[in-house]
């Protein structure tokens, strides 16, 4: 990840994508963290350590293994984080969904959690490894996307995308498809793969496969030591917190879609005259099975002919 990213980027964001990743004693240092940042910017390392039910030394290896270098880095951090989380505070409307929020607050709530997912996604995305994907794709004689539950109305939407604009892309949700497809991928080929959590074995396998075929492989995950980044040449991450009545399902997929729209229009600006004409064409396309209504409610004239 570039330097000027990670200074943007959450270090709570951080923390949740890496956390299953981390070592059992590690693991409940985040867990002590992410549940009152606030308060561990203003404790000792003792204190935190005490709290983690383990020492020191395995606080500071969790500084190192998120990338804040030692624990007085990870206190300026959360610091930073939390003025940042309480100029937001007038949107905040508390987090997570329980189960007698009245439909209000549930409105509320999944706003500011869909909100946050692209925002946090936008901070911590790596523009290098985005240009390497988007030159990858833009050059590809075909593009094959695998998603599976959620993830599969992602893999559609940039198989949707890409064939607005003449590329070829098929995007596949059927294990048996998606294997005998990846199977036959040239090194002129790229394969992407999305997978919120970063271990659905068919989206990983489908990936390898692919991999080995020869193709460029492209992952899209919220865990960037997840086993798909194993299978993968290039990688993509998204930053969303899934809450509850909505595992898996949706802030992750609104986090996904953010990615896949800033890969959309980096491909589309490499073949920006083609683009814009096949654009153009695809509307035209389907313009006559839309109602005779325009864009601001209004009917349209009727064509008369003479």
């Amino acid at each position: 990840m570039s330097t000027e990213s990670s200074a943007e980027s959450s270090p709570l964001v951080k923390i949740r994508s890496l956390l299953p990743g981390l070592a059992r004693a590690e693991q409940r240092v985040a867990k002590v963290v992410l549940e009152n940042p606030a308060t561990v910017a203003h404790r000792s390392i003792t204190e935190v350590a005490e709290q983690a039910g383990t020492s020191e030394t395995t606080v500071t290896r969790f500084c190192k293994a998120i990338g804040v270098g030692g624990y007085p880095e990870l206190r300026i951090a959360l610091a930073a984080d939390t003025a940042r989380s309480q100029a937001r505070a007038n949107h905040d409307m508390g987090g997570d969904i329980g189960p007698g929020d009245d439909l209000k607050q549930v409105v509320g709530k999944v706003a500011f959690a869909d909100a946050r997912a692209v925002e946090e996604t936008a901070e911590q995305l790596d523009v290098e490894s985005l240009a390497k994907v988007v030159e990858a794709v833009a050059g590809a004689r075909r593009v094959d996307a695998y998603g599976f539950g959620a993830s599969a109305f992602v893999a559609f939407d940039l198989q949707q995308k890409l064939h607005r604009i003449g590329l070829t892309c098929f995007a596949w949700n059927d294990t048996h498809v998606a294997l005998t497809s990846a199977a036959v991928l040239t090194g002129q080929d790229v394969a992407v793969g999305i997978s919120h959590t970063g271990s659905t074995v068919e989206t990983v396998e489908a990936l390898r496969v692919a991999r080995e075929a020869g193709a460029t492989t492209v992952a899209l995950t919220n865990f960037p030591r997840s086993p798909i980044t194993e299978v993968a040449d290039l990688v993509l991450t998204t930053a969303a917190r899934e809450t509850t009545f909505r595992s898996g399902a949706m802030a992750s997929r609104i986090a996904q879609l953010t990615v896949i729209d800033c890969l959309f229009i980096g491909v589309a600006q490499h073949h920006v005259d083609t683009a814009k004409t096949a654009l153009e064409a695809t509307y035209e396309a389907v313009s006559g099975h839309r109602l005779g209504a325009r864009p601001d409610g209004r009917r349209r004239p009727r064509e008369t002919t003479k």
